[in-house]
């Protein structure tokens, strides 16, 4: 007898499967859409598709009067160039104390309790220590990424550094290699598939940071937006772009997983070379 445990779909049922879903959500959204709007076609709690492209169209394809670009353009850029500088400098920082953590032990003993103390501090509410810091402009919430990211990253570094055989490191002892040699040429290769990993895990923190700052403080963003129009109930224009974000999540997600894939097969699950 076949056990469900064993039972792989097709390529095609994979993709209907992955989609069902997506299509469920919609279904169930556009038939509740649909009943409210027959008894209120005012009701803008759940608008219409047509309505939620006209909403996108009023307020976020209008020309920006500081930079002259789309609002909607203005805003995408603003925020993943907010979070493209936050995840990597979490990466780098996380990466090198990540490194010392799990192969130094004299840094591991210092560094160590203060990762694990850092780590379950919620970083949103540093968001006001921050902002009377480094003042109301990026640089706060860049580095509100990088307080919540990089012990995360750090940990999980560290631990994977620690799961490198001994024998690995004895032999290339034994080869007279130097600590920062052995880090490099040893330990980074195997390290640098997890860091990819890290980083794809963290997107959603990442982004999560990201909004919460530009919805307290911020002249441009997906996030500033979103929280500019909620007062007026715009539910056409906050949820596509609700939608968007979700878009940009799953793209860099993607991104992430073909850069692994190209910048260490050998790492890649069935890859022998």
């Amino acid at each position: 007898m076949a056990r469900l445990l064993n039972t792989k779909p097709s390529q095609g049922l994979t993709i209907a499967l992955g989609t069902a879903p997506f299509l469920a959500v919609a279904t169930v959204y556009a038939i509740a859409s649909a009943e409210r709007l027959l008894v209120n076609a005012r009701d803008n709690l759940l608008p219409s598709l047509q309505s939620m492209f006209a909403g996108l169209e009023r307020v976020g394809f209008v020309t920006d009067p500081v930079s002259g670009h789309l609002v909607f353009l203005t805003d995408t850029l603003a925020s993943l160039e907010r979070l493209g500088i936050g995840l990597g400098i979490a990466a780098a920082i996380g990466l090198i104390i990540g490194l010392a953590v799990g192969l130094i032990p004299i840094a591991r003993a210092t560094l160590a309790p203060f990762i694990s103390v850092l780590s379950i501090i919620p970083p949103i509410t540093l968001l006001p220590i921050l902002f009377i810091a480094f003042g109301l402009g990026d640089v706060s919430k860049i580095i509100l990424i990088v307080i919540g990211i990089t012990p995360f990253i750090a940990r999980d570094i560290a631990s994977r550094t620690q799961e490198i055989p001994e024998e690995m490191l004895i032999k290339a002892q034994t080869l007279y290699g130097s600590t920062w040699l052995i880090t490099l040429h040893v330990v980074l290769p195997q390290i640098f598939p997890r860091l990819l990993e890290s980083i794809r895990l963290s997107l959603g923190p990442a982004w999560l940071f990201v909004l919460s700052g530009e919805a307290i403080a911020a002249q441009s963003g997906l996030g500033y937006r979103i929280f500019l129009v909620r007062r007026y109930m715009a539910m056409d224009v906050i949820i596509p772009y609700v939608i968007w974000i979700g878009i940009l999540a799953f793209t860099l997600d993607l991104a992430l997983r073909w850069g692994a894939k190209r910048l260490s097969p050998w790492s890649q699950p069935g890859n022998t070379r």
